[in-house]
């Protein structure tokens, strides 16, 4: 093959950028300036497959469509060359039929793949001529790309991948292929709708739009395409459900969150469960979103710390622009179509995880999800903004991460997880636990001494500071100052009992004395004094 022009004379034109500029070219840029010795140059990556000859041209196909679902350029094929960029057996190799053949391999085998081709001619290190075939396959915007077998495929790094069913149907939804947002559902309207919440959507939307005129219901959801009208009346579609159903559940199983705070920093399973709280939120999206903010206030803390002037002040566990948007992202932009699947909020001690079905949308990544978004639920999200739950595109994850900065805790983290064939987006917020404890030891250390502190879990010394400052306390006091259940705050008070902490007081002639209650054990209250 002809050398590369030396970089270091001064030409006219520039063909070629650097070595280590290769990987910076787009696949069209390779595909237009390309001859044999840049492909040789380049190895297979996210951009470029090579393949021999003789490969099955019904296996190619599957090249194809992985390269047309392949975000955001597509890719090229490369036939008759090796990955290491030598030329075995080329084009000129096989007999005309068989490059008949392989030029036709993306009509045959993948019909929907739009793709162009070009022979690139070459001289072999042993000196015989030849060529090799490369396609340039696009990215397909508005369909998945499926070929004759049913099969769709796109890359991961530098491998082919089968996009399960599951994916694909998700996938036709994201690019519009099926909107699944105006699917039609079997709920009577107005019946089966909440009418306190549509009327406050569509009065939103009468003074928003500057409406004058009365417009009904109906025809206000018809114009936000929540529904169209039909010949026996208004039929809402799945964007409308979501939002005003009394119970979207019958249509979509997974319509709920999941809450969960664990006892420590790992969640464990079986006979060491150490799950204290465990609630189910069920509604529309905005009672989803309302409820399941209710239920998260209810445990976040505020602790004490001391200030430079020597007064002790309160910060909350974390900010609420940061734990609220979570929620509000995790209701809004999950994937829908995975029915079955909820909404899950964990909390353990050191962090807060929101997990939400479905990855991230198309061209949305954790690299750049402040900046860029594309909702995979556009109506509805469109329709949250008039209920004033979603102000501005991207405004929301940028706001997670300033609250969390300005408290000096690390930005929100981003990720997308795949648990057998469903995939998850996961928000991780996490607190500085280890500051924070070291308030709350400070402050039970002036009451039980340093040692007895350290060796108490969180909630062991909120009681202990209750009683320093009420001198007793009960189980149910116990279980809202921990926001425990009334079973799993006794327990903690006696495991207290047990070790020695606590005494406790009630009559033995009664089954349940209304009157039970624990104090500091005296011993310890000698020591400290």
């Amino acid at each position: 093959m002809k050398p590369l022009p030396d970089p270091h004379i001064d030409q006219y034109e520039i063909q070629w950028p650097k070595p280590e500029g290769y990987r910076l070219l787009t696949p069209d840029e390779i595909y237009s300036k390309s001859d044999a010795d840049l492909l040789a140059l380049i190895k297979e990556d996210r951009r470029i497959e090579k393949k021999p000859i003789a490969y099955q041209c019904r296996a190619l196909g599957d090249y194809f469509s992985m390269w047309a679902n392949t975000p955001p350029d597509g890719g090229l094929i490369v036939l008759g060359m090796e990955d290491s960029g030598s030329v075995l057996h080329g084009c000129e190799t096989v007999h005309e039929s068989r490059n008949n053949e392989l030029e036709c391999t993306g009509d045959t085998f993948c019909p929907d793949a739009r793709h162009e081709s070009k022979k690139l001619k070459l001289v072999r290190k042993d000196g015989v001529a030849d060529s090799i075939l490369v396609f340039r396959v696009f990215y397909n915007k508005s369909k998945v790309v499926k070929t004759t077998a049913g099969k769709a495929f796109r890359r991961r790094g530098e491998s082919k991948y089968e996009i399960p069913q599951k994916e694909v149907r998700e996938l036709e939804h994201e690019k519009g292929e099926v909107d699944f947002e105006q699917e039609t559902v079997d709920l009577k309207f107005p019946s089966d709708f909440n009418p306190q919440i549509i009327s406050s959507f569509c009065e939103n939307v009468r003074i928003a739009l500057g409406l004058t005129q009365f417009h009904p219901p109906e025809e206000i959801l018809c114009r936000r395409r929540l529904g169209v009208m039909t010949a026996v009346g208004f039929q809402p579609n799945v964007a409308c459900a979501l939002l005003f159903a009394k119970d979207p559940l019958l249509r979509f199983p997974g319509c709920k969150t999941r809450f969960l705070r664990f006892e420590g920093e790992h969640e464990q399973t079986g006979s060491t469960l150490n799950a204290v709280k465990d609630i189910t939120i069920e509604g529309c999206v905005p009672m989803l979103i309302t409820e399941t903010a209710k239920v998260v206030e209810a445990q976040l803390r505020t602790f004490s710390k001391l200030g430079g002037d020597g007064k002790f002040y309160t910060d909350p566990e974390y900010p609420y622009g940061a734990w609220y948007e979570a929620i509000v992202n995790a209701c809004v932009h999950r994937s829908y179509s995975m029915k079955n699947q909820n909404i899950f909020v964990k909390m353990f001690d050191d962090r807060l995880v929101i997990e939400s079905p479905g990855g991230f949308p198309p061209f949305v990544s954790p690299e750049n999800i402040y900046e860029y978004s594309h909702p995979r639920n556009p109506h509805l999200m469109s329709a949250m903004q008039f209920l004033e739950y979603v102000k501005a595109m991207n405004e929301g994850t940028r706001r997670m991460r300033d609250s969390m900065n300005r408290m000096r805790l690390p930005s929100p983290e981003f990720k997308e997880n795949e648990v057998g064939f469903n995939t998850y987006v996961r928000v991780v917020l996490r607190n500085n636990v280890k500051q924070r404890r070291a308030w709350v030891v400070a402050d039970v250390s002036n009451v039980v001494g340093e040692d007895l502190a350290r060796q108490l879990i969180e909630d062991e010394r909120m009681i202990v500071n209750r009683i320093a400052e009420h001198g007793r306390i009960n189980v149910s006091e116990a279980q809202r100052l921990t926001q425990r259940e009334w079973g799993s705050a006794k327990h903690l008070l006696q495991k207290m009992v047990n070790k020695g902490i606590l005494s406790w007081h009630h009559r033995k002639d009664i089954e349940r004395d209304s009157g039970a209650h624990y104090t500091l054990k005296k011993s310890i209250q000698k020591a400290v004094k």
